[in-house]
């Protein structure tokens, strides 16, 4: 299954299984510490040759794993509440059966906050199986949040502590800040996709991983982005309808994406889609609404414009998505 996608110019290379994993061991179990600081650390009463006419298989016994016959892991459908799982009713392509194994199969996309990877969901011996997106946020130590404090604000955490640890970057408000956002961004697709703005499907959320619906081909291939395309290849007029529908459906429910570029839309096969929305912005609650939601139209309008919309389209669409917000200018 992995040498199907690795030549794929979607992907970086693929990691062989188990290479992280060895990654960690080593790092864990270093050969060069000398053996006498372990057994210094028993005490002097300790005695190296106690066991020394043990069977073998009482010295070493292998750890007994459950693991699946093939895969990294088995589903991890059964770990996510109701509330952590998306949106019904659920696509047909959605695999909820118990049985299924997860079995990861290549970088879709790094990042500064987290890393996207392919993922397939099968029952085995069937033909069930989808492809995934399984976007990962890093813990704290490792994330490098660029999040501008403006994304924050009209943002209230249930507990009030938390709240003014978050205002006054705090080193805990600063934990507390990484750690909304995977939740966040998973809230905001299930939200978006009821709504019907053009966002992948999202299926669940356990921890910090977030599995969505896989924008692309059946053979791995992820969509590009809407900044990968030619002139040539695209129908700007269609696209920019699309968005401008799935932006007006976002503005009446009062929110802004709050970062969008033509970075972070993709294009398959004709079809917009709106990924990367943990940053979602309450337009109405954030006094700097306004000004998030008409940055996301002239960001992603300047390519629009430089392949031939009149920039005329870009100003109008600013105009009607501030009523949609119903926010005066």
């Amino acid at each position: 299954m992995r040498e199907r996608f690795a030549d794929s110019d979607s992907f970086s290379r693929i990691r062989p299984k188990g290479a992280s994993r060895r990654g960690r061991r080593a790092d864990r179990f270093d050969d060069s510490q000398p053996e006498y600081d372990y057994f210094a650390s028993t005490g002097p009463d300790f005695d190296a040759t106690a066991d020394a006419d043990a069977a073998p298989e009482e010295q070493f016994t292998a750890p007994v794993t459950d693991g699946p016959p093939a895969g990294d892991r088995w589903s991890t459908w059964d770990q996510s509440t109701p509330t952590e799982k998306g949106p019904e009713p659920r696509p047909d392509w959605v695999v909820t059966e118990l049985a299924a194994v997860d079995t990861e199969l290549g970088i879709v996309k790094t990042g500064k906050e987290a890393d996207v990877f392919l993922l397939e969901r099968a029952v085995p011996d069937t033909g069930r199986r989808t492809l995934m997106a399984a976007k990962r946020y890093r813990d704290a130590q490792h994330r490098m949040f660029h999040r501008d404090s403006g994304y924050l604000e009209g943002r209230q955490h249930k507990e009030s502590r938390i709240t003014r640890a978050m205002a006054k970057r705090t080193a805990f408000g600063k934990e507390a800040i990484a750690g909304q956002w995977a939740a966040a961004e998973f809230n905001a697709l299930c939200r978006l996709w009821s709504a019907g703005v053009a966002v992948p499907y999202p299926v669940q959320i356990t921890g910090t991983e977030i599995l969505m619906e896989f924008v692309g081909d059946e053979n791995g291939t992820a969509a590009p982005r809407l900044a990968q395309l030619r002139a040539e290849e695209a129908d700007i007029e269609g696209l920019w309808a699309q968005l401008g529908h799935s932006l007006g459906l976002l503005a009446y429910d009062g929110y802004a994406h709050g970062d969008l570029s033509a970075y972070n839309i993709l294009v398959h096969r004709g079809r917009l889609v709106i990924i990367d929305v943990p940053q979602i912005v309450d337009v109405v609650a954030n006094p700097r609404g306004l000004s998030f939601l008409e940055r996301d139209v002239r960001n992603v309008g300047a390519w629009f414009v430089s392949r031939g919309l009149p920039p005329a389209s870009v100003d109008a669409l600013v105009e009607s998505l501030a009523a949609d917000a119903r926010l005066r200018r």
